[in-house]
């Protein structure tokens, strides 16, 4: 059972395609999908898997600021500890699971084309609802809460056209002011992100639509792409090689929940770095095997990630940040 949670936050640096397979809808390939509410998501297998890739990317360097049983603050990532971390990825007899573990990622903030602004973050009162009830597991429970179901931005918006109306896209909304909204984008602006620039304008421009409304937006205003492959032979499509695929757009805020549980091994002298029999200092002996794993994996986190296909053009690359 995971005994620890860390909110973690993605922000999608390019287009991202966490994809669901084929499909026979419009889109041959669509993204991955909440199946009651038809809203992105990123399959937590899909993410684990992503963010183990970093690690092994990282094997030989250092992180700083972790317990070790050498009473050192640094520790160079090895397999040893991407295994007992995330899991062995070729079990055998030996096989055991991984002291990590993550939710399903769900979309916080969608961008949408703005007539003013460039662009605004939207969301809705049921992604809000599930983003307090989600972080609340994580024991965060001060979140500023954004009651009722008008529509509202932050005090300090610039979005507005003429009086209190926004457009996005081709739709124009009477948005309300609220002191609330205000606070919540304050909270996200110094949480999501680190980049000033964009700190700024999470306080200016999140605008909370109707969940109609935003249902609306994140099933029709994703990008579609028309690919095709070009015969060398010809110098046209080949045949059966014209398809559509789906992205969630760049600057898209979504959140998962790492879950940190003890390691899986018995035998001490096979937890490696996590070994709290091994511990020289004082204040590492007080630590739980949790506490040593969410350490770990904060400090060894990259900065940017790739998720999802289409990584050699460029697709997927993704901004965390973990509270």
């Amino acid at each position: 059972m995971f005994r620890k949670a860390t909110p973690l936050f993605l922000i999608c640096e390019t287009p991202m395609h966490a994809g669901s397979g084929s499909d026979l809808g419009v889109i041959d390939l669509p993204i991955q999908r909440e199946r009651h509410t038809s809203f992105p998501k990123i399959e937590g297998s899909s993410l684990k898997g992503a963010i183990r890739q970093a690690f092994e990317d990282k094997i030989g360097q250092e992180i700083k600021g972790v317990c070790t049983p050498e009473n050192t603050v640094t520790v160079n990532i090895e397999q040893q500890s991407i295994n007992l971390t995330f899991g062995p990825e070729n079990a055998g007899n030996d096989g055991h699971a991984g002291a990590l573990g993550f939710t399903d990622a769900r979309l916080l903030l969608f961008p949408v084309k703005s007539m003013k602004g460039v662009f605004a973050w939207i969301t809705c009162p049921k992604v809000l609802q599930q983003f307090y009830k989600d972080f609340s597991l994580a024991g965060i429970t001060d979140l500023p809460k954004v009651q009722g179901l008008s529509k509202k931005t932050s005090t300090c918006c610039e979005l507005f056209v003429s009086g209190k109306n926004i457009v996005l896209e081709e739709y124009t909304f009477s948005i309300d002011m609220d002191c609330e909204c205000t606070k919540l984008s304050d909270w996200l602006s110094k949480h999501v992100t680190h980049d000033r620039f964009w700190k700024e304008k999470m306080k200016r421009d999140i605008v909370v639509l109707p969940d109609e409304d935003f249902t609306d937006f994140v099933n029709l205003s994703t990008e579609v792409i028309t690919r095709t492959k070009i015969s060398n032979e010809t110098g046209t499509v080949e045949q059966g090689a014209l398809f559509t695929e789906e992205y969630l757009p760049a600057e898209s805020v979504m959140y998962s929940l790492a879950l940190a549980s003890p390691i899986f091994k018995e035998n001490d002298d096979e937890k490696g770095i996590f070994n709290l029999k091994k511990m020289q200092n004082d204040e590492c002996k007080k630590k739980k095997e949790e506490q040593l794993v969410m350490e770990f994996f904060k400090k060894g986190l990259p900065e940017v990630i790739q998720v999802g296909g289409n990584a050699t053009l460029g697709k997927g690359l993704v901004r965390t940040k973990s509270l």
